[in-house]
C-alpha cells in the first residue's frame, strides 16, 4: 500500500505513553514494548482505534496512556507481526514504516479494555516472552 493512497483513504492511530504535541514526529529507534531486543527499526500504527488502544495499554512506562491520530511521512506496509502470524488479511489494519509518523492530534475520550481482558493480554505477552517467541519482526 502506498502512503499517498492510504493517507487520503483512512485515519491512522498510534498508542503510546509518550506526551506528544501536534506536529511531533514518532521516529524509529525506540525500544519495543514486547521484547528486550534492540531498539526498533520500524514505527507501528493502526487503522483501527481498538488496536491503538492495545498499543497504549501495553506500552512500557508509567506515563498516561495516549492515542494519537497520525499520518505516515513515507511508505508503509502491513505489519507482519500480526498480519502474517496471527491475523491473515490484516483485519486489525496494523502497519509499520521506517519513516516517521507525524502527530495530527491526540484522541481523547476513548475507553480502555476491561481489566480482566487487559490482564489476559499482558499474561499472553509475558508467556510469549518466556517461551522466547519472536514477537517483533
Amino acid at each position: 500500500m502506498s502512503a499517498s493512497a492510504s493517507v487520503f483513504s483512512r485515519s491512522f492511530f498510534h498508542g503510546t505513553r509518550a506526551d506528544l504535541k501536534p506536529g511531533s514526529l514518532i521516529v524509529v529507534g525506540h525500544p519495543s514494548n514486547f521484547t528486550e531486543a534492540e531498539p526498533l527499526s520500524w514505527v507501528y500504527f493502526s487503522g483501527t482505534l481498538d488496536t491503538a488502544i492495545w498499543g497504549a495499554e501495553l506500552a512500557a512506562g508509567s506515563g498516561k496512556e495516549r492515542i494519537y491520530a497520525v499520518e505516515p511521512t513515507g511508505p508503509i506496509e502491513d505489519d507482519p507481526n500480526l498480519t502474517d502470524k496471527k491475523f491473515p488479511g490484516n483485519p486489525t489494519l496494523s502497519y509499520r514504516s521506517r519513516d516517521p509518523l507525524r502527530v495530527i492530534a491526540e484522541v481523547t475520550g476513548w475507553q480502555g479494555h476491561p481489566p480482566e481482558r487487559l490482564q489476559q493480554m499482558k499474561d499472553g505477552v509475558a508467556r510469549s516472552r518466556a517461551e522466547g517467541a519472536e514477537i517483533i519482526d
